[in-house]
């Protein structure tokens, strides 16, 4: 048993008044971290405590800082603290201002114990108590599990509301199984497992590319900032949230099932960025355009298949071994371990090996490849 940090999500539905307020302390956080970032970008950025002050003076001279709770702009201003951090240890960029038209904007609230025994987050029912917000209730999917620790509330651009519960949970590992896989990642098929089984690429974007091709030209025709124009651009929007959503479901889905029934997974890890630059891949030479083949890999979203897979597997205490993408998966006969270089061509789906003689399904061979690469790294990390 291991005690995790994980976080549950729901659609919120609060009243009028309610979504007034969020939308409030949505805009109070974004103006704290965007003038603190501002008196940065100025000065030297000072540290979270020293800010800290600053923003109980600034709320003094400014009375709507006061409506949302006072979490909610202090997590703002440890929000451009992390972000500062990951920049002078040259993790990310530097801090970047936030916007009112990002297509997500939140804040976030910490529970809290008073001296009396009661917090100000509970959950009871499909009912949340927040601070200044009061009970509100939500769709409840499953039973909320483990130490409250924190509420992320998120507005969307389509005008819904969610929140994200954080906790610290206890999780049971699962049983152990025998079975063990090796993954290769692809565009006509999603994966194609080492035990011969293909899973298809759902092509979520795909079918819905002429309905968003539709609302964008419709939108196109509209006078920006007017009443139809909002309208047309939220049609566009919930499309697009919908074609988000229908992907997540399916990465969460295949992981979760990967991780029940496999004790070891090994997996190619694929360069997104370089393969979107890349003109020679193999679905040119079947008569795509270039851009047809960026959407194709952006929607099939192999680095959030990864992302989910790596702490589904720390979770439940399976072995998830990640295989360096210079690794020559297609071009190694699984049987004898020729390598042949002529399987570079992308165009051959199957071959010989010349050595001994084992025919190959590049997929299948490029998981085999995977799998055993992945069980002499295991191997010798024990």
């Amino acid at each position: 048993m291991t005690i995790r940090e994980k976080a549950y999500k729901f659609r919120l539905c609060p009243n009028k008044e309610q979504r007034i307020l969020i939308n409030k302390s949505v805009g109070c956080a974004r103006y704290v971290y965007n003038h603190f970032l501002d008196k940065a970008k100025e000065n030297e950025y000072q540290s979270y405590s020293k800010f800290s002050k600053q923003l109980t003076q600034l709320k003094k001279e400014i009375e709507w800082l006061k409506e949302p709770d006072k979490f909610s702009l202090q997590n703002a201003l440890k929000d451009l603290d992390r972000a500062f951090k990951n920049f002078f240890s040259k993790k990310y960029d530097f801090p970047k201002f936030k916007s009112k038209k990002n297509p997500k904007n939140s804040y976030r609230t910490n529970k809290f114990t008073r001296r009396s025994g009661t917090t100000n987050i509970e959950v009871k029912n499909n009912k949340i108590k927040l601070p200044k917000l009061g009970w509100i209730k939500f769709r409840k999917s499953k039973e909320v599990k483990g130490e409250i620790l924190n509420v992320t509330v998120t507005r969307t651009n389509t005008d819904k509301y969610y929140i994200s519960i954080a906790v610290k949970e206890k999780i049971e590992e699962l049983p152990k199984v025998d079975k063990q896989i090796g993954i290769d990642l692809g565009l006509k098929e999603f994966a194609i497992m080492s035990d011969g089984e293909k899973i298809a690429n759902p092509r979520v974007l795909k079918k819905y590319e002429k309905k968003i091709a539709r609302l964008n030209k419709s939108l196109a025709r509209k006078e920006k900032g007017s009443n139809n124009w909002y309208k047309a651009k939220k049609k566009l929007a919930k499309v697009h949230e919908k074609v988000a959503n229908i992907r997540l479901d399916f990465l969460h889905k295949l992981s979760t099932k990967l991780i029940k029934e496999n004790q070891l997974i090994a997996v190619e890890t694929l360069k997104v960025k370089n393969m979107l630059k890349n003109s020679k891949l193999a679905d040119l030479s079947r008569g795509f355009s270039m851009k047809t083949l960026r959407k194709s890999i952006s929607d099939v979203s192999w680095s959030k298949f990864i992302e989910l897979l790596t702490y589904k597997a720390k979770w439940y205490g399976r072995n998830l071994v990640k295989i360096d993408t210079f690794f020559a998966s297609s071009q190694l006969c699984s049987n004898c371990g020729y390598k042949n270089e002529k399987v570079k061509d992308l165009k051959i789906r199957k071959w010989e090996c010349p050595e001994c003689k084992d025919i190959h399904d590049r997929d299948i061979n490029a998981s085999l490849n995977i799998l055993n690469e992945g069980l002499k790294i295991k191997a010798s990390s024990t």
